[in-house]
């Protein structure tokens, strides 16, 4: 039995209208990937990395988790960054955040949810209490869940800032900036949240 026939159909379209378009287009993708960018963004379906920056298959390195939280002591997101600072040799860290980010949203609320997306979720909850006093400032929670999508990236270009890895690129003289951005889902424009963390 075919599990999701509609899905390989999509990917044997797909495959001939790259070929069409560039003979050499599979050719040039096995050799080996030397992207300048890594990306650490949100798992959200609607924020695909490669399509909203315009990149080719190849030309950014990704790494997703619900509501793009980066932890010192995730194995997965640790080895990302480590194979793109140590192997790869990187240029640029963007953690993107996007608003509208469901998983904000949760930690804004507060309720209890089941492990481990509640325990995921530590890291922008804690997010929020630093920030209590600013987010009740704003009027209304659609408010408060635009700017905590915004703290959010902010702490995490932090946290990517202070990994052993990128210290220690930084340490040895290797070009590497760190970015925070956030992508808007209302007209698929990314911004650039003023904050770049680099080498210099």
């Amino acid at each position: 039995m075919d599990y999701l026939p509609q899905l390989f159909e999509n990917n044997r379209r797909w495959a001939r209208a790259q070929v069409a378009a560039d003979p050499e287009f599979f050719g040039r993708l096995c050799d080996i990937q030397q992207p300048e960018h890594l990306w650490i963004g949100c798992s959200d379906s609607r924020v695909p990395a490669n399509q909203i920056i315009g990149l080719k298959p190849g030309e950014v390195f990704v790494h997703r988790n619900v509501a793009n939280l980066v932890y010192p002591e995730d194995p997965n997101c640790g080895a990302v960054v480590q194979f793109a600072v140590d192997t790869l040799r990187v240029q640029h860290i963007i953690v993107c955040g996007h608003y509208g980010c469901g998983g904000v949203l949760a930690a804004l609320r507060g309720g209890a949810l089941p492990a481990p997306l509640g325990d995921w979720l530590a890291r922008a909850r804690a997010v929020r209490d630093a920030h209590r006093g600013t987010l009740a400032e704003l009027p209304d929670e659609a408010a408060r869940w635009h700017r905590l999508c915004e703290l959010n990236v902010l702490a995490q270009v932090e946290a990517v800032a202070a990994l052993p890895v990128v210290r220690a690129a930084w340490e040895r003289g290797q070009t590497l900036d760190v970015h925070g951005w956030i992508y808007d889902l209302h007209d698929g424009l990314l911004h650039d949240l003023g904050v770049t963390v680099g080498s210099a």
